[in-house]
């Protein structure tokens, strides 16, 4: 018997030497990082333009916005790396719109003003031009009282309207406001209108240099008094875009320095000899 428990005893020692010893188990890899996620890119800048305004906005022959605003603002969208994307709008219904968020911003030579401040925010300048009153050729001017009885077409909602209600109206002038410049124009060409207030280079490219305006002519001192007319063109856009604002000065910096702005400018206003970045 103690024979019998003794090989017992060495077949359970070379059993136990035998045992391979088990792996412990391998440590699972750790997940590999997930790739940074790009950054999403700008959607397109909504701008708002008032396509009746030539030289500065208005329709191509195949119904395309051109001019020097839409130039510009197609120069400002590759600053900051976004496209123009332009919605086309009513002028006196511009600041509404803006502000009930149907674009982001105004490119449409909008002078910047106290009293529009108050509503919507301003860029810097992007032009400063002055505005003129323009008349039937041979009408003796001196000041608002020797056109009494004359009548005035204006851009509704415009600076020169704001001009002409002050400045002439009180004067006797009858004051007549449109939706569109161009509609001023027509009225002008028709006989209903003994002339216009109008920005300078818009009066000059959009009617003056055409045959309608041939029998017109700028008269008195170019008009530009700040409570009128402001402190010249930016873009609107809503208060409190404080990184878009930033941007797009940022922007109108650049075109004027890379040389941009000139080439937009001599495009549009070589043959008038003026740079309509102004003072």
């Amino acid at each position: 018997m103690k024979k019998l428990l003794l090989a017992l005893a060495a077949i359970s020692i070379l059993a136990a030497c035998g045992k391979k010893e088990e792996a412990a188990p391998a440590a699972s890899a750790a997940p590999a990082s997930a790739p940074a996620a790009a950054a999403p890119e700008a959607g397109p800048l909504k701008v708002a333009i008032d396509p009746t305004y030539e030289p500065f906005t208005f329709k191509s022959a195949d119904g395309q916005p051109t001019g020097f605003d839409v130039d510009i603002a197609n120069a400002l969208c590759e600053q900051i790396k976004r496209k123009c994307e332009f919605v086309e709008q009513v002028w006196d219904s511009m600041i509404p719109g803006l502000v009930a968020k149907k674009y982001d911003v105004i490119i449409s030579s909008m002078s910047i003003t106290d009293e529009r401040m108050k509503e919507v925010d301003f860029t810097d300048k992007y032009y400063n031009t002055p505005s003129r009153l323009v008349l039937k050729k041979g009408v003796t001017f001196t000041d608002a009282a020797s056109i009494k009885g004359k009548k005035i077409g204006v851009l509704k909602g415009s600076t020169q309207e704001k001009y002409a209600l002050g400045d002439l109206k009180p004067a006797g002038v009858v004051v007549n406001s449109y939706e569109a410049q161009d509609q001023v124009y027509l009225d002008i060409k028709s006989g209903r209108l003994d002339g216009t207030v109008a920005d300078y280079m818009e009066v000059t490219g959009g009617f003056l240099s055409k045959p309608e305006g041939a029998k017109y002519e700028l008269v008195g001192p170019d008009l530009k008094m700040p409570q009128y007319f402001g402190y010249g063109a930016g873009v609107a856009l809503r208060k409190g875009e404080d990184k878009l604002k930033g941007e797009l000065n940022d922007a109108i910096k650049s075109i004027r320095a890379n040389g941009t702005y000139k080439t937009l400018n001599d495009k549009y206003f070589a043959k008038y000899n003026i740079d309509v970045y102004g003072e």
